[in-house]
């Protein structure tokens, strides 16, 4: 589980920074931070609030609502099969990207790729939901740590 959780971490930070970003400027405007991204370089007290944050509501309770609860519920009406889970992943994507509308459209299409590799973590793991959770919390741990150094974009 781990390693799938690194993985999937690994495909989406490098996917989005290497293909998905460059390709979504040519259209749009950069992908929008979250206003308080400012406020954490540099201080180690609004580091570790922000990561107690996201671990708790973005990696936690995201995952749990959106793997956790809407993939399965899309899954149950093509009784579970492989099929149902593709096609319940792709739907829950839409809406997890559509979740992050706050990002302006470049992040609505990142977070839309993100849900498609937590989607897939999910079913490579064995629908085990910790992978998914694992790999959201390192993926916005991530961008606070780099946030933190002054290297968040």
């Amino acid at each position: 589980m781990l390693v799938i959780a690194v993985t999937a971490a690994a495909v989406r930070l490098l996917v989005d920074d290497l293909v998905i970003t460059p390709f979504l400027q040519r259209f749009w405007p950069p992908e929008i931070a979250p206003v308080q991204a400012s406020e954490i370089t540099g201080n180690v007290k609004t580091a570790a609030l922000y990561l107690l944050i996201v671990w708790t509501f973005a990696a936690f309770g995201e995952e749990i609502a959106y793997r956790g609860y809407l993939l399965r519920r899309a899954a149950d009406v093509g009784k579970l099969t492989t099929a149902a889970y593709l096609i319940g992943i792709a739907l829950v994507s839409v809406l997890f990207g559509y979740g992050h509308f706050y990002k302006g459209p470049a992040g609505i299409v990142s977070s839309g790729f993100a849900g498609l590799v937590l989607g897939a973590a999910f079913l490579v793991s064995g629908r085990n939901i910790w992978a998914c959770i694992l790999a959201h919390g390192l993926i916005d741990t991530t961008g606070i740590v780099l946030a933190y150094f002054g290297l968040a974009d």
